[in-house]
């Protein structure tokens, strides 16, 4: 079993920046890929950004077209902790992120993530 745990969400202005984290714990592996998601209320959960190691020491990124330029993705193998920068927040950038993980390749498709955190709000003002 893998526990995940969001936080740093919160209230920020359309502009602004936020930084969240997501730890893992359990049973953890360097070599699963790990990725941010976000729903909103009656919405489907939609892909943000997912993250894997590409070979030694170097990492596969990708982001989803809304969120590209502005957010960044992170990972501290060490911490067993990825991150996601999120810079040049919009209100449309509101709702409640998740981090998942338990596949080696990076897929876009929720359903396919085994382990979910609780979920972090993030609210954009205008």
């Amino acid at each position: 079993q893998v526990q995940l745990v969001e936080s740093w969400g919160g209230l920020v202005q359309a502009g602004g920046s936020l930084r969240l984290s997501c730890a893992a714990s359990g049973r953890t592996f360097s070599t699963y890929a790990m990725a941010w998601f976000r729903q909103a209320p009656g919405k489907e959960r939609e892909f943000v950004a997912a993250i894997r190691l590409s070979g030694f020491s170097t990492y596969y990124r990708h982001y989803s077209d809304s969120v590209k330029g502005r957010f960044t993705m992170s990972r501290d193998i060490a911490k067993n902790t990825v991150y996601l920068q999120m810079n040049g927040l919009k209100p449309d950038d509101t709702t409640v992120y998740y981090c998942a993980t338990g596949l080696v390749e990076v897929t876009t498709t929720p359903s396919q993530y085994p382990y979910w955190g609780q979920g972090t709000q993030v609210t954009v003002s205008s």
